[in-house]
């Protein structure tokens, strides 16, 4: 096998990771990602190439996931936002879309106890993993999960 080929997907109010209340979210970017998951896995991190896109739209974020399939991207880092707890029609496209997914959060949802609903994923069963509440590493951990996950580690 070549170069792992994961897409980094974000979902709504997703697109001012490191602005965005950064006393919950952090100050990190998404700038800093390559960065991060070279801290991550270490000399591994070659083998991978990373894209990223973000959406506020449900739809714009289905679109996504159906071209990751017709691209033949070995993996998918989801943060569906809101999504996460509201989405039926996200956890149908990870159900037939046949990528793995591993679905992530900046902030632990299960914490967030003042809101039930947001303790709550519609997408988890479509996911072969959940990494919640590490801030922003979140993401550089199921890139590296799914490596392990797809090589067989």
């Amino acid at each position: 096998m070549g170069k792992l080929r994961v897409l980094i997907l974000n979902g709504p109010n997703l697109g001012y990771i490191g602005k965005r209340q950064p006393e919950i979210y952090g100050s990190q970017t998404m700038d800093d990602m390559p960065e991060i998951i070279r801290r991550v896995m270490g000399d591994r991190a070659v083998d991978v190439v990373t894209t990223h896109f973000q959406s506020n739209s449900e739809g714009a974020l289905i679109d996504r996931l159906e071209l990751a399939r017709e691209e033949g991207i070995d993996g998918v880092v989801f943060n569906a936002g809101a999504y996460t707890h509201t989405s039926l029609a996200l956890a149908d496209c990870l159900a037939w879309i046949e990528v793995p997914c591993v679905e992530v959060h900046i902030s632990n949802i299960w914490a967030r106890t003042d809101q039930p609903l947001r303790q709550q994923s519609l997408m988890g069963e479509r996911c072969i993993g959940v990494i919640a509440g590490f801030g922003i590493l979140s993401y550089a951990l199921a890139v590296e999960a799914l490596y392990q996950h797809i090589k067989g580690e």
